[in-house]
């Protein structure tokens, strides 16, 4: 069996296969554990699931491990998975700075043929893909950036060993959660910050606070029900969505909802709003106009409170997943911070000092790339997967994803990929679908295994009820 990536979902499989007797080896590109923990280390990064939800469930692992923060950052995260590692004793069964490059399947002996970047071989009865959401960064394909003579970092790309930004004229390209995160810092120690902003984020308050021993001991006897709520949700959060309607409570009632679950924090004002807010445009805009008034009321400068927050809402609330803020449209009342709205002055390319819009010039030291990334199917399709016909699965989803149950496709068998396309993915708490999903995986492994099964795949007819069910199903 083989595994590929040392995130939630790849180090659970790992974990239970291995437990059920399964011979097992996991393939990382990264030099540690984390997946995209592991990549993620410019400054700001953090979690926007609150902890406990953010971790594995497994009694062994939350007893004893305390959190700092309800947000944990990045450091925290990779001190976490040391933890994990120590308790499961995974890294054993790791090979580390080992990128799968190709994998080809062979008929005659129902195996996949693995070969990997730094030249190693290998044959698995079964490959298991748990290369996350995102895992392949996107550049966008900017006129004269490869011209710059300043530094330039993707989010995704930066340097493991840090990078101060004290005191440069920092850029940031995109408004996305890695933009938002790393604009809130560089706002407090940089000379300048530009915000390149193209469609503008719509930012719910994290509202961090500090975690104590006492009160997570405390909390330590509702982890099981936490844990189990967690399964029974839309997003895989530990937060109820409420059951009445936005439109049939008193205008007053539903402003005081909405601004409990504000105060709450993190995603309460997503997950656990009212039960129309998804399915009803007229309940949508009272939660719309709700955030733009939140927003309105901190920023100073009316024209960039519109820009920020317009009144005409730049998609419906809720249908991207939201980032989580802390400080960052109070950064935008300092004098160091500009915002260049891309709609009406778009990037004209990329100079050797910095970047041209249509309007003007902005010499920039740092130049960040907060573009996001090929989501969900980059990190498979950047692999050169040859299945039962030859046929690329790239090629195979070059005029849409096709998939059964978000985990397999037809023509590649005992290929399974989590977290992937036409599955919860981005809208899903990652540690919860790493377990209910990869619960499920594990189950039918060992389930073909004891039925003396050795070849599984999906039909073209379950991918089109599949895909039909995706599609049009509310």
């Amino acid at each position: 069996m083989v595994i590929v990536g040392a995130g939630f979902a790849g180090l659970y499989q790992l974990h239970r296969l291995r437990a059920l007797g399964f011979s097992t080896v996991l393939l990382e590109a990264g030099s540690g554990l984390g997946g995209i923990w592991h990549w993620n280390c410019y400054p700001g990064a953090r979690v926007d699931s609150h902890v406990p939800v953010y971790e594995f469930s497994d009694e062994e692992l939350w007893r004893d491990w305390y959190w700092d923060e309800r947000f944990p950052d990045w450091t925290a995260l990779r001190r976490y998975f040391q933890y994990v590692d120590h308790k499961w004793d995974l890294s054993r069964d790791i090979r580390f700075d080992t990128r799968l490059d190709t994998a080809t399947w062979d008929e005659a002996s129902t195996c996949w043929h693995l070969t990997t970047r730094n030249g190693q071989s290998l044959r698995s009865r079964f490959l298991v893909l748990c290369t996350g959401f995102a895992s392949k960064a996107y550049i966008p394909d900017l006129p004269g950036l490869d011209d710059y003579e300043g530094q330039c970092h993707h989010t995704a790309h930066w340097p493991q060993e840090g990078l101060d930004m004290t005191g440069l004229r920092v850029g940031v390209i995109g408004t996305g959660a890695s933009g938002v995160q790393v604009i809130q810092e560089a706002a407090k120690i940089a000379a300048s910050v530009t915000v390149f902003q193209r469609t503008p984020i719509l930012a719910l308050a994290m509202q961090q606070h500090r975690l104590t021993r006492a009160e997570q001991d405390e909390a330590k006897a509702r982890y099981p029900d936490i844990f189990r709520t967690r399964t029974e949700t839309f997003a895989g959060f530990d937060i109820i969505r409420r059951d009445e309607s936005a439109l049939a409570v008193s205008d007053e009632d539903r402003r005081a909802g909405f601004e409990q679950m504000w105060q709450a924090g993190g995603f309460s004002f997503w997950a656990g709003n009212f039960a129309d807010i998804m399915t009803d445009e007229t309940a949508n805009r009272t939660a719309y106009d709700f955030w733009r008034d939140k927003v309105h009321a901190r920023v100073h400068d009316p024209a960039v409170a519109e820009l920020l927050a317009p009144t005409e809402p730049p998609h419906p609330f809720g249908v991207k997943r939201p980032s989580l803020e802390q400080t960052y449209y109070d950064a935008f009342n300092q004098q160091n911070v500009t915002l260049v709205d891309l709609k009406t002055t778009p990037i004209e390319r990329i100079t050797t000092a910095g970047v041209r819009t249509t309007q003007n010039d902005y010499d920039i030291d740092l130049l960040v790339m907060a573009t996001g990334f090929d989501a969900v199917t980059g990190g498979l399709t950047s692999i050169d997967i040859h299945g039962r016909a030859g046929t690329t699965l790239k090629d195979y989803w070059a005029r849409g994803v096709r998939s059964h149950l978000g985990l397999a496709s037809a023509g590649f068998p005992n290929l399974i990929y989590l977290y992937g396309p036409q599955s919860p993915s981005g809208f899903c708490n990652g540690p919860t679908c790493a377990e209910v999903q990869g619960g499920w995986v594990v189950q039918l492994l060992n389930d073909l295994r004891d039925q003396g099964v050795t070849r599984i795949e999906a039909t073209p007819h379950a991918e089109d009820s599949w895909r039909d069910l995706v599609l049009h199903d509310r």
